[in-house]
């Protein structure tokens, strides 16, 4: 049986059955229906897919409150993940005619010679619980749109965000071209590993995606893993202070720090540190930490007790090295007998020898590092296992270019962060995985090249 504890209270929120023995059928009906599926002109494909997205949220209320209660996420800040599911949604439907079209190389007219590109079959997606409908659609839109069936396989955390997608499938799609299953973690890599399934695209920690990685040893399949992060930014000099520190909080706070692109570590030019340091505390005393179903809270529980004695065990950590806290938990008014609940801590007096500033923490805190030139940020940004994104703060492109060609990432921000573009491509470096997601580049990786060479007379 599966469960589902909701961080506002920790107690039960819903429980479901392990869909363990609906593999077989899951994946043979997704099969008969890829074939129908990826026979449909692109137009149709694109045409039905809209009005799936549309049905989905018109639902909108409802699955913000769900979304609230699975994962803690205020409840006022909810619906900007729908926001960000249509934004992402449209704008890879809108490509998709154009970037799955033929690619017609005939040199003379003797020859019809064109490059197909062919949908791959049956794609699994497993999805986490942080932006569950967010993550989700980066491959499922695509996968669809490019003639392939999709099973997702949401989080324990949110299974309703499985089935709210299911609901509006069953409703507007042919039937199997979009299933879920609730699964454990050995039936998740047993359907990874079935030889039936085409692609594999994966959101998760570094131990599961080498568990997932591993699984398809038996086949040649292609696959995307976003895993681990500890995205940096460096304020140079030359910033917007008011601007950058404004963004830098929000990027670190926001869902509780538990973004895949959330901001973990500042560094900040010494010409410009103190200051940046006493309005980053100043702005960080304006949340208010409370129960996520309450419209003026902005900042809810993280989602497990045991991510909380993590962090907390971390953070310590920390301190014991020298770190100093700089946010003073009295000031915050929130529920204590939940141990989930965490003000949003600012840790200074961090070195790279601490865990805090080189291990994922996935929780409301920051460490902030004075540095004394690009060079040092350069350094430090880049000593790190992981490489999803990276941000400056300045006023000078030409730097910010220069800067990030040195900077090991896969998406490198300037005055910006915790954001996605779905016209970019969504992938990361070193330990952070493989692969991409979003972008015109996405639909090369979900289908493959056949080549047509037509003589037309011998």
């Amino acid at each position: 049986m599966q469960k589902t504890i909701t961080p506002i209270d920790n107690t039960l929120y819903i429980e479901r059955n392990y869909d363990g023995d609906k593999i077989e059928k899951t994946i043979n009906g997704s099969m008969k229906a890829q074939k129908v599926w990826a026979d449909l002109d692109i137009k149709e494909r694109v045409k039905l897919l809209t009005s799936f997205v549309e049905d989905f949220l018109s639902r909108s209320d409802l699955i913000c409150e769900e979304l609230s209660r699975q994962i803690g996420r205020p409840i006022s800040q909810a619906a900007g993940e729908l926001k960000g599911f249509k934004e992402r949604a449209d704008y890879m439907l809108s490509i998709a005619e154009k970037k799955l079209a033929n690619i017609d190389v005939a040199k003379d007219d003797n020859f019809k010679s064109y490059i197909k590109r062919k949908a791959l079959g049956v794609v699994f997606v497993i999805a986490p619980w942080n932006y569950p409908y967010l993550v989700a659609v980066n491959s499922i839109i695509p996968a669809m749109a490019a003639g392939n069936s999709v099973i997702l396989k949401h989080s324990a955390q949110t299974p309703l965000c499985a089935e709210q997608l299911y609901q509006s499938a069953k409703k507007i799609l042919p039937k199997d071209v979009f299933n879920y299953l609730h699964l454990n973690h050995e039936d998740s890599l047993k359907i990874v590993s079935d030889k039936r399934i085409n692609f594999v695209s994966f959101t998760g920690s570094v131990k599961a995606g080498y568990d997932v990685q591993k699984a398809t040893q038996n086949k040649f399949i292609d696959m995307t893993l976003e895993l681990g992060g500890k995205d940096p930014a460096y304020a140079r000099y030359d910033c917007d202070l008011e601007k950058t520190v404004e963004n830098l909080v929000d990027g670190s706070f926001f869902n509780s720090g538990q973004s895949c692109c959330g901001i973990e570590r500042i560094y900040v030019d010494e010409k410009i540190y103190n200051n940046f340091l006493e309005l980053f505390v100043s702005k960080t005393y304006n949340y208010k930490l409370g129960s996520p179903l309450e419209k003026e809270t902005n900042l809810g529980p993280v989602v497990k007790l045991s991510a909380a004695d993590f962090i907390l065990q971390q953070m310590n950590s920390a301190i014991n090295k020298g770190a100093k806290k700089m946010i003073d938990e009295n000031k915050f008014t929130f529920l204590k007998e939940h141990k989930n609940y965490l003000i949003p801590q600012v840790l200074t007096n961090v070195t790279h020898d601490m865990s805090f500033m080189t291990e994922e923490t996935f929780g409301p805190c920051v460490g902030i590092m004075k540095v004394k030139d690009e060079s040092e940020a350069i350094k430090l940004m880049n000593d790190s296992p992981y490489g999803l994104t990276a941000s400056i703060w300045t006023k000078d492109i030409e730097i910010a270019e220069k800067i990030g060609n040195q900077v090991e990432t896969g998406t490198f921000y300037m005055n910006r962060c915790d954001y996605l573009d779905p016209a970019l491509s969504w992938t990361g470096v070193k330990e952070t995985g493989k692969g991409c997601s979003l972008s015109e580049v996405a639909y090369e990786k979900l289908t493959s090249p056949k080549s047509f060479h037509l003589r037309k007379e011998q």
